[in-house]
C-alpha cells in the first residue's frame, strides 16, 4: 500500500480560510460604553443619552468617540440649537477634556472658563452665533487650536493680536461678523491656510504679514475700514485661490505683482477706492472665474475680450465712471454695465433723455477706441447712418425758401402801404 502524501503547504493555507469563523481568533469589540462621567456631563447638557452616544447615528453625527476599553472618550461634540434651558458647568466640562473638537452653533448661552485640562486638549474650536459676550482674553486661553470659527458674535477685544498671541499651532482662522477692533497682526502663524476677518471694525494697512503667508489658500478681509494700497508683495501668495478685499477704503492701482499668483479662482476688489486701468494681466488668468471690480475709481479702456468674459462666472465692473469697453472687441449685448469708449479711450456720454444704465447702450451707436485713423473715419459714417431717422435735407431746404418768398410778399405789402 502507498503512503498518502501530506497536502501541500498551498492547501493547507487555503483550508483555514474555509473554517468557519468560529475556529479564529475573536476581533476586539470597539462597542464599550462611554465613560460614565462624560455620559453625566451630556446629560447635564440636556444632550439626550438614551441611544448609544458613541454610535454613528447618534444625534446625527453630534459626537465622536476613540475606541479605548473598558470606556470609551469623546474626541468631538457639536452642540446645536441649544434650548434656553442649557448652562454650561465646570464640572461637567472637566469631565469632557478628552475632547479635540468642540463645536457650539446656534447656542446664545453665556461662557465660563474652561477647565485647564479642556482648554490644552482642543485642537478646533467653532462658534456661530453663540456664547453671548466673549472676550478676547477667554479666547486666547485656547492655545493649542489648529482651527478657530468664531462667527455672528460679538468679540470685545483690543485687537486680534490679543486672541492670536499664544496660537502657535493654528492653519484655519475665522473671526468674522465680530465688531473686532484694532489692527491686523503684525505677526501671523507661518502656516496659515485659510484667514477670514471679514465683516470687522479693523483699521489700517494690510501688513506685509499677510503677505508673508506662503502657504494661504483663502483671504477674506472685506467689510472693514483698511486703508492704504493693496500691498506689492501680494503675488508672494503664490498658494491663494480666493482673495476678497471688498467693501474697504483701499487706494491705488491693482499691483502687476498679482500676476504671479497662478491659481486664483476668485478675486473681489469692489467697493474701495482703487484707481488706474485695469491691468492686462488679468485677462491671461486661465483659472480665474468670479472678478468684482465694481464701484471703484478705474478709468480707460477695458483689457478683455469676449472669450475670457465669458469663460468667467461673474464679472462685476459698473460703478467706474471713467471706465468704457473697445466697441469692436466686445458687443454690447454682454450687458456689462459700462459705456463704450470715443476714439480717444473716453466713454461715450449717454443718449439725452436716457438713464444711466446697461439699457442705453443696448443699440449698435456710438464708436469706440482701437486707435485708428481708419476706424475714425467709419466711426463718423457709423454715426451719420444713426441720424436718418432725423429731417431730409431737401424737404428743409424747400422749406426755408417757401418761408423766404412769404417773408417777401409780407414785407412788400407792407412797405407799399407805409409809401401812400
Amino acid at each position: 500500500m502507498e503512503k498518502q502524501q501530506p497536502p501541500p503547504p498551498l492547501f493547507l493555507f487555503l483550508l483555514l480560510l474555509l473554517l468557519p469563523p468560529a475556529t479564529t481568533a475573536a476581533a476586539p469589540s470597539s462597542s464599550s460604553a462611554l465613560d460614565p462621567k462624560q455620559l453625566r456631563a451630556l446629560q447635564s447638557l440636556n444632550i439626550p443619552t438614551s441611544d448609544d452616544p458613541c454610535s454613528p447615528s447618534f444625534h446625527d453625527n453630534a459626537t465622536l468617540c476613540d475606541s479605548s476599553a473598558p470606556f470609551r472618550h469623546l474626541l468631538s461634540l457639536r452642540l446645536a440649537n441649544c434650548s434656553d434651558d442649557v448652562a454650561l458647568s465646570f464640572t461637567a466640562l472637566k469631565s469632557l477634556s478628552t475632547l479635540r473638537s468642540l463645536q457650539f452653533l446656534n447656542c446664545p448661552i453665556s461662557p465660563i472658563r474652561f477647565p485647564a485640562d479642556l482648554a490644552a486638549s482642543l485642537r478646533s474650536f467653532t462658534c456661530v452665533a453663540s456664547l453671548h459676550r466673549l472676550t478676547g482674553v477667554w479666547l486666547s486661553r485656547l492655545r493649542n487650536l489648529t482651527d478657530l470659527t468664531v462667527s455672528h458674535v460679538s468679540i470685545t477685544a483690543s485687537g486680534p493680536y490679543v486672541i492670536l498671541g499664544n496660537m502657535k499651532s493654528l492653519t484655519s482662522l475665522t473671526i468674522s461678523h465680530a465688531n473686532l477692533t484694532g489692527f491686523i497682526p503684525k505677526h501671523l502663524n507661518p502656516n496659515l491656510t485659510h484667514l477670514d476677518f471679514s465683516n470687522n471694525k479693523l483699521r489700517g494697512k494690510i501688513p506685509t504679514s499677510v503677505t508673508l503667508l506662503e502657504n494661504l489658500e483663502f483671504l477674506n478681509l472685506s467689510l472693514n475700514s483698511l486703508t492704504g494700497e493693496i500691498p506689492t508683495s501680494i503675488g508672494d501668495l503664490i498658494s491663494l485661490q480666493n482673495l476678497s478685499l471688498a467693501s474697504n477704503l483701499l487706494s491705488g492701482s491693482i499691483p502687476e505683482s498679482f500676476s504671479a499668483i497662478p491659481g486664483l479662482v476668485h478675486v473681489d476688489l469692489g467697493s474701495n477706492h482703487l484707481n488706474g486701468t485695469i491691468p492686462r494681466f488679468i485677462s491671461e488668468m486661465k483659472g480665474l472665474k468670479y472678478l468684482n471690480l465694481e464701484n471703484n475709481q478705474f478709468h480707460g479702456v477695458i483689457p478683455f475680450n469676449e472669450s475670457f468674459i465669458k469663460r468667467l462666472e461673474v464679472l462685476k465692473i459698473q460703478g467706474n465712471n471713467n471706465l468704457c469697453y473697445n466697441h469692436s472687441i466686445l458687443s454690447s449685448k454682454l450687458k456689462l454695465g459700462i459705456p463704450p469708449c470715443d476714439k480717444h479711450g473716453l466713454p461715450i456720454p449717454p443718449p439725452p433723455g436716457k438713464d444711466d444704465g446697461d439699457s442705453m447702450w443696448d443699440d449698435d451707436g456710438g464708436s469706440d477706441y482701437d486707435g485708428s485713423e481708419e476706424n475714425d473715419d467709419s466711426s463718423q459714417n457709423h454715426k451719420e447712418e444713426n441720424h436718418h431717422h432725423g429731417p431730409n435735407k431737401v424737404v428743409l431746404g424747400v422749406a426755408i425758401g417757401l418761408s423766404s418768398i412769404v417773408f417777401l410778399i409780407v414785407f412788400s405789402v407792407l412797405m407799399s402801404k407805409c409809401c401812400r
